[in-house]
């Protein structure tokens, strides 16, 4: 248990604030887990700080506070030091939270007696100092940017507490560099006109009095602040600042990628491409290795202790499973070009004994990745689901080379004693390698349950998700070239059904190649001669499912899948939903309608025969299937009991298959008919309740269904119609993974699936998740498809912008170079060429037509972006010099020549931001050596 723990955890069962802060005693007193007194005052207001995420402006909260300052539990210094840092966040953004804390601050400083404010202890280090100013100039411009309240009065709190910490502030021994920096900052928030007198008076006196402590360098200072940002753009040997070493925000934002797209182009399945992408990052940062893989390491395990829209056990499969293959990968490419001679073994081992120095991030993993393991299991009981990471880490280190031996007995002394049960081991027991054990748990002849068990214990022992992958991609290939309808329905309906089994085959290998041998296999079968067509109808239902499903679940959305020179089109499964009107159809879609609507629809039909099913092709059949069933419920001519006895045939595994387009074609016409639809209504419940119904069509249908549910017309329609729509959210909610009670409202399929936010909030929560020195997440993809690729350049500039003037710049471009650059598909937008050919010179027109004194983060922004993106293109352009295209949609090199030119143009135009960016470039080395066009005479 933690400090963290023990709040939440009082605060949720009610204890009073004097109990809580007994146990609080208690605890510390016991435990003495903290290195200073300080570093427990910290733990214990954070404890309470981080609550108001969750509980916004909650009273009981600010008692816990007092109380604990009036203990002297917590000093007024370090509260406030913690409190301006937690303001950076924008989950505390609330105006009721932060008006709550200022306000506590104060109330604590005025009691206390003292004349002066002792936010700032005499202890404190003019760095430490400087920064404090720092955040209290964030806190003070973030109360006026949020909504005004008539309850709360933010901004006077704020400037309040400004004006108190800003009075007794000693700059005279902040080294100018810094002072340089906090007077920026200063003059910037000088220079709007809603802060109040007081504030402004104070903030004058401090700018003059510190513009005469830098002397001559004030007149500099938006030079240099600039200067600064570029040098971290423009390469990491050229820098000379602290944060040089560090950048978990690209690793992180590159890892939640590979992990979320891992069935896609560039993805952590597509082969070396993963490993060719860090060598582009190592050249970029042009880090040492052992500081390459530390921050590498740190990302990863970041990325899985936050873990949000990807479940934990995905991250661990994919630390432990897949990174030290990739690492492997990116040795190799590295030592193939003789581009480096470093030791990568003792960077590894630096990198491993820095992360499991990190006990509490390390004991956070373990504990979310057993958790989940456990909630998820069908047999909890099973002990092998406890497992411990970082020996499992090792494990793979070690088997992968990337380790030796003694390195690993070092660092985990009882690494030799482990008695997990693991399946490599348990192979050899029985007197076979892995491979052939993995693949007799695979056969269809084994118990559909016990091979879900098996999937369970191969996706808990990590060292053989590649095997597993292998055996089975092997195994769909043999089946499917071999038209074996059996096995090959077997193993569509493990990977359907068993989410676990594909993760694995989409962390190590290409997901498309199944694809493609599946649609091949659809497009070569034939019914004609098979001896029980029903069976062999039931076996290809099984692989339309496998389709339908994973397109989706991988959002694989290209309808052309190519393997061995062979190209095949997925889109027929695209438009199942689709009905159309009988004048439409012709050919073998009539013949087929016509055929089918008599042998489910007509009184006097004997059922479907097996003549109709060996001479209708399974595509054809996923066409009609949706406008079968429009037509019948339209049609007047049939009574309920042959509706009902047509429509059974779809609830059995012969039909079952083509669910997926009917009933989003119901769906679809209920809400056109304005819910006055009993028909479509009781259809619809009969398909999705019934015992028979695949999971995917829940799944893939789920989102429709529910909008349907929560639609305030609904409550109407259920009047005249039995309707079981409570039954219907519950199924529906289970298959999607969403919370659901009958006691409680359905909650909002929006606000439950991951991922579902508008790019502007996403943009805002990558850049508070940064700035919190958390793992950052931003799915470009998506944010792509809600609004178009211009719109989402715009809005992240827009959104970037903001922070930079909080003095965030270096967090902004690290960003904005993940977006623009990272490698995606060949279908998705080229983002870093429209950046460049469409945003940047519209950006560069509006920087010029502001006032000087508005202009220079822009510029600072805007040329750190531009620098930053060309170097890290050019790296992957290297990297990836095999591919056959370029991976942004151009060369790095004409991408430069491009913007040079544009920009000397503009300057002798006049362009002040276009003078500025190109000067900076030019002063770089390592910039003009990698781009010529940009020295200052060419």
């Amino acid at each position: 248990m933690s400090l963290d723990d023990l709040t939440r955890n009082s605060f949720q069962s009610g204890i009073s604030p004097p109990k809580w802060i007994s146990l609080c005693r208690m605890f510390i007193a016991k435990q003495n887990a903290f290195d200073s007194p300080q570093a427990t005052q910290r733990a214990l207001s954070n404890s309470v700080l981080v609550l108001y995420r969750s509980f916004p402006g909650d009273p009981d909260l600010q008692e816990y506070l007092k109380i604990a300052l009036q203990t002297g539990m917590l000093s007024i210094a370090v509260f406030v030091t913690t409190l301006l840092q937690a303001a950076r966040s924008t989950e505390l953004h609330a105006p009721a939270t932060l008006d709550m804390l200022c306000r506590v601050a104060l109330d604590a400083h005025y009691s206390s007696g003292l004349p002066s404010m002792s936010g700032l202890s005499f202890s404190d280090t003019p760095m430490t100092v400087s920064n404090i100013l720092q955040d209290a100039l964030a806190l003070l411009r973030v109360a006026h940017e949020l909504p005004m309240s008539h309850f709360h009065q933010l901004t006077t709190s704020a400037s309040e507490l400004v004006i108190l910490l800003f009075n007794c502030a000693d700059m005279s021994q902040v080294p100018s560099s810094q002072a340089i920096v906090v007077l920026g900052d200063t003059s910037s928030l000088l220079s709007q006109n809603s802060i109040s007198p007081d504030v402004r008076q104070v903030l004058e006196s401090f700018a003059l009095s510190l513009g005469l402590l830098v002397g001559d360098d004030a007149k500099a200072a938006p030079e240099a602040h600039l200067m600064h940002s570029f040098q971290f753009a423009l390469g990491k040997s050229d820098s000379l600042g602290s944060s040089s070493n560090t950048d978990t925000v690209s690793f992180s934002l590159t890892l939640s990628y590979l992990v979320t797209h891992r069935a896609n182009e560039f993805g952590a399945g597509s082969g070396t491409d993963p490993g060719a992408l860090l060598v582009s990052m190592f050249r970029w940062t042009s880090w040492a290795p052992p500081v390459f893989y530390t921050q590498l390491l740190l990302s990863a395990f970041m990325c899985l202790s936050e873990s949000t829209s990807v479940s934990p056990s995905i991250w661990r499969a994919f630390i432990v499973g897949r990174l030290p293959s990739i690492l492997v990968c990116f040795e190799k490419i590295l030592n193939s070009d003789n581009a480096t001679l470093e030791n990568w073994r003792t960077a590894m081992q630096v990198a491993v004994t820095s992360i499991l120095r990190r006990s509490e991030l390390m004991e956070r993993c373990n504990r979310l990745v057993n958790q989940w393991a456990n909630s998820h299991s069908t047999h909890p009981e099973d002990l092998t689901l406890s497992r411990h990471l970082s020996r499992d880490f090792l494990r793979q280190l070690l088997a992968s080379g990337l380790l030796d031996q003694t390195f690993v007995l070092a660092a985990d002394p009882t690494f030799s004693n482990d008695t997990t049960v693991y399946l490599q081991s348990e192979a050899q027991d029985l007197g076979v390698d892995l491979e052939m054990h993995l693949h007799s748990k695979l056969s269809a002849d084994q118990d559909f349950d016990d091979v879900r068990l098996w999937i369970e214990r191969i996706w808990n022992d990590s060292s053989c998700h590649k095997t597993f992958a292998e055996v089975a991609i092997r195994r769909f290939k043999t089946s499917a070239t071999s038209l074996d309808t059996e096995t090959l329905s077997h193993l569509c309906r493990v990977f359907y059904l068993c989410d676990a089994a594909l993760d694995m085959i989409s962390l190590h290998s290409w997901i498309s190649d199944l694809i493609f041998q599946a649609l091949l296999f659809l497009q070569e079968s034939d019914c004609e001669t098979v001896g029980d067509p029903q069976t062999a109808v039931s076996h290809l239902g099984d692989v339309v499912l496998f389709l339908q499903s994973t397109l989706a679940r991988f959002h694989l959305e290209t309808d052309i899948f190519t393997s061995e020179g062979r190209s095949i089109s997925s889109g027929f499964l695209r438009s199942t939903a689709i009905v159309h009107r009988l004048d439409d159809l012709s050919g073998e879609d009539a013949i087929a309608f016509h055929a089918w609507y008599k042998a489910l629809f007509d009184s006097s039909s004997e059922g479907i025969e097996d003549t109709i099913l060996r001479s209708t092709q399974p595509k054809t059949l996923l066409r009609i299937s949706a406008s079968l069933f429009s037509h019948a419920i339209r049609d007047a001519n049939i009574d309920e009991d042959v509706l009902t006895n047509g429509i059974s045939y779809f609830t059995g595994p012969l039909l079952r298959w083509t669910l997926v387009g009917v009933v989003q074609a119901l769906t679809q016409e209920i809400q056109l008919k304005g819910f006055l639809a009993p028909k479509h209504f009781s259809v619809l419940q009969t398909l999705l309740l019934s015992s028979e119904c695949p999971r995917p069509v829940h799944c893939l249908c789920g989102q429709g269904v529910i909008s349907l549910l929560l639609d305030k017309r609904m409550q109407s329609a259920l009047s005249t119609v039995h309707f079981d729509a409570e039954s219907m959210h519950r199924v529906v909610a289970h298959a999607l993974g969403i919370p659901y009670t009958a006691q409680s409202q359905p909650p909002s399929l929006g606000s439950q699936i991951p991922g579902q936010s508008q790019p502007r909030q996403a943009i805002r929560d990558a850049v508070a998740k940064a700035r919190a020195s958390k793992a950052p997440v931003l799915d470009v993809e998506r944010c792509i498809k809600t609004g178009g690729c211009e719109k989402f350049l715009r809005t992240l500039w827009t959104e970037l912008l903001t922070p930079a003037n909080l003095g965030e710049t270096d967090v902004c471009t690290r960003i904005a170079t993940f977006a623009l650059t990272m490698p995606r598909p060949l279908s998705s937008p080229p983002l870093l060429v429209m950046f460049l050919n469409i945003l940047l010179p519209g950006l560069l027109s509006t920087i010029d037509g502001r006032q000087a004194g508005d202009q220079t983060v822009a510029i600072e922004l805007l040329g750190s972006i531009v620098s930053s993106v060309l170097t890290a293109a050019l790296h992957l352009d290297l990297a990836f010099s095999e591919v056959s295209r370029p991976v942004l949609g151009e060369p790095s090199i004409a991408m430069a020549r491009r913007v040079a030119t544009d920009l000397r143009s503009r300057a002798k135009k006049q362009s002040h931001g276009s003078k500025m960016i190109l000067q900076r470039l030019g002063s770089s080395q390592s910039f003009v050596a990698n781009f010529p066009v940009f020295k200052a005479d060419s």
